[in-house]
């Protein structure tokens, strides 16, 4: 169960990234509401961490959360916002998906 709230948490955070980048990209009062989605999602994000950590080592939960969003967030800005998809940049990512399923694997 700690392993799905710490997925959770990851994409919670891809969730709060895509929130500010609309806020960004939302002008007036608007971008209040999406503001309030990133304070939203960002208390969900750290609620679901918290949880994993009862039962996960805090090194790998915490690699594998900002491995999640950052994988996440930057695909999302590829697709959603228009962020250069390089060769070099789709290489690195595959070895931070790597990187998070290795840790999931020696992680106790």
């Amino acid at each position: 169960m700690a392993w799905l709230f710490l997925v959770l948490a990851g994409l919670t955070e891809v969730a709060f990234a895509f929130c500010l980048g609309k806020a960004k990209a939302t002008p007036g009062a608007a971008a209040g509401w999406w503001y309030a989605g990133f304070a939203a999602c960002a208390a969900l994000s750290f609620l679901l961490l918290n949880r994993s950590l009862q039962q996960l080592p805090i090194g790998t939960a915490y690699a594998v959360w900002t491995g999640i969003g950052a994988l996440g967030t930057a695909v999302l800005g590829m697709v959603v916002f228009d962020d250069p998809a390089t060769p070099g940049r789709v290489f690195f990512l595959a070895l931070l998906v790597a990187s998070v399923i290795g840790l999931k694997f020696v992680s106790h």
